[in-house]
């Protein structure tokens, strides 16, 4: 599968346009560095995502427009290869990473991980040098409609090489599988890491009913990473309380056009206007985290719920 996915970058690079003028701008994207009690997070100023960062999610939106995941909306030179019964892996052509996948549903089902925490991890161990990653319908999903991984590459976020070094304790274990969490005041995450599939998918689903969830929504929030080294699978899961910051919606100097995912929550902070990415400090990086994420007082909840439930 690996190689069919190079090939498929390489084909894709040479026969589409968009996606070849695209990658090639990333080798111009600026990148500043900024310390967060001890965590490295790094911004990235990428006008390109500007379609992902404002893009508008309310329903009546979303039912106006044509959905761009489904296979009879997809452009004309985009390719793709099946995974499994239900997946398609496609180029993004609108990259954060130095390889960046698409990979929806063949079915226009709504954003939801429930029941599929398991393709995750087969994804996950099929395509090992990628880090997967899951953005709920309510943080970051630019396609709420339609359900949809994403992966890029390996090495790029900060996290990656950080969060091992950074575990606060661990909450409980399930047979092979292990959950910790992480020394950081503003970002509020959960690690799993396992060698055992299964024992993975029983330990993720008491997360899930742990998290607090909001009447009428029909997941608690999240994001997730999830990649797979050394014979095992880490899945980072970040608990989230609000989906956009203040600063999204301020006006005048007080404005950031910033809407937090997976990426950013990985330690990769994109901003598609360049204002924003002069600006931003290691101050407004903190903020922002802490206004999406659970309070302290709120994943202590969530842990000690765990615990009950296991």
């Amino acid at each position: 599968m690996k190689e069919a996915v190079e090939n498929l970058y390489r084909k894709q690079l040479d026969n589409w346009e968009l996606a070849a003028n695209n990658y090639k701008a990333l080798a111009l994207v600026k990148t500043k560095q900024v310390d967060v009690d001890g965590w490295k997070y790094l911004v990235q100023f990428n006008p390109a995502r500007i379609v992902s960062s404002s893009a508008k999610i309310d329903p009546q939106s979303i039912k106006e427009r044509k959905c761009f995941l489904c296979r009879e909306h997809l452009p004309a030179q985009q390719e793709g290869l099946s995974f499994g019964e239900h997946y398609t892996i496609l180029v993004n052509p609108f990259p954060i990473f130095p390889k960046h996948l698409t990979i929806p549903d063949n079915r226009h089902l709504p954003q939801r991980i429930n029941g599929r925490i398991g393709d995750m991890l087969d994804l996950a161990k099929e395509l090992d040098d990628y880090v997967l990653f899951y953005n709920g319908p309510k943080c970051g999903a630019s396609a709420p409609d339609h359900m949809h991984f994403q992966a890029g590459s390996k090495g790029f976020l900060t996290l990656e090489s950080e969060w091992k070094f950074k575990k606060a304790g661990t909450i409980v274990a399930y047979k092979e599988a292990i959950l910790t969490y992480l020394n950081d005041t503003s970002r509020a995450t959960l690690v799993i890491e396992s060698t055992q599939r299964e024992d993975t998918i029983t330990l993720f689903g008491t997360v899930y009913d742990a998290l607090p969830s909001t009447e009428g929504e029909e997941e608690p929030m999240m994001n997730i990473l999830t990649w797979y080294e050394a014979g095992k699978w880490i899945i980072c899961v970040f608990p989230r309380k609000k989906h956009r910051p203040a600063c999204y919606f301020a006006e005048g100097e007080e404005n950031i056009l910033l809407s937090p995912a997976s990426v950013d929550m990985g330690g990769v902070f994109i901003t598609p206007l360049e204002k924003d990415f002069i600006k931003i400090t290691a101050e407004n990086v903190k903020e922002i985290m802490k206004e999406v994420s659970l309070s302290n007082e709120e994943f202590h909840e969530v842990r000690q719920l765990i615990k009950e439930r296991l």
